[in-house]
């Protein structure tokens, strides 16, 4: 095979797979923080790594048994906030806590009632422009969202939730300047890959399908 155009470097060899038995399978998901409105008015906070997106619809995997998969049931409006990955610390600060009471029993002993998860994790609410439950102040993307479809996944244990996008606030150091893009130079996900945190690394290439305009000092490549 010919090197130049098999996709493989020289330093790479191809190995015999072995069969593993993962506990979970985050093999590199971003981290959002979703904020949802509970019973009594007071709003929850709780990182998620299971979100993707078609379009504007954004689809979400929650624990069935969890306060933010309790809200969206009844109230659906909702905020999708993806950190950077410096604010990982904040993410974690959260991650041991529920807003959830009585606590869960799968989660006694290792998770503890929270009801104020913005202090707890040292972020600040702001006041979203079309739900109800506020955006993360600190987060350069926040999504405005609404819950339209809610439904339990094949296993029972978690729901699958589709969020059409209403609105999205970005800070303006990740757009590019007088166009409507995320400049993916600038912006950086924080990543989830099998419970560590991560974040991108430099640019590979870009997709023929990508409209983001090209940046004054990144000239368009040549042909020979």
């Amino acid at each position: 095979m010919d090197i130049a155009t098999s996709g493989h470097t020289p330093c790479e060899t191809s190995v015999a797979h072995v069969t593993v038995t993962p506990s979970i399978l985050y093999f590199g998901t971003p981290v959002a923080l979703l904020s949802t409105e509970n019973e009594n008015g007071s709003f929850n906070l709780a990182p998620m790594s299971s979100a993707w997106a078609l379009g504007q619809v954004i689809v979400l995997g929650l624990g069935v048994e969890g306060q933010t998969a309790h809200n969206l049931r009844s109230r659906p409006d909702l905020v999708i906030n993806l950190p950077t990955p410096a604010q990982w610390p904040a993410v974690e600060r959260l991650a041991p806590l529920t807003g959830r009471t009585p606590i869960p029993a799968h989660k006694r002993g290792t998770f503890r009632f929270e009801p104020d998860k913005f202090a707890a994790a040292g972020l600040r609410p702001e006041p979203a422009e079309l739900v109800r439950p506020p955006r993360v102040a600190e987060c350069p993307i926040q999504l405005e969202a609404c819950a339209a479809r809610v439904q339990p996944d094949v296993s029972g244990a978690f729901l699958i939730v589709e969020a059409h996008v209403l609105k999205v606030h970005a800070d303006p150091r990740v757009v590019i300047p007088d166009s409507q893009h995320i400049d993916p130079a600038a912006w950086s996900p924080l990543i989830y890959s099998f419970r560590h945190y991560y974040g991108l690394g430099p640019e590979l290439g870009r997709s023929f399908r990508s409209q983001t305009p090209r940046r004054s000092n990144c000239p368009a490549p040549t042909t020979a």
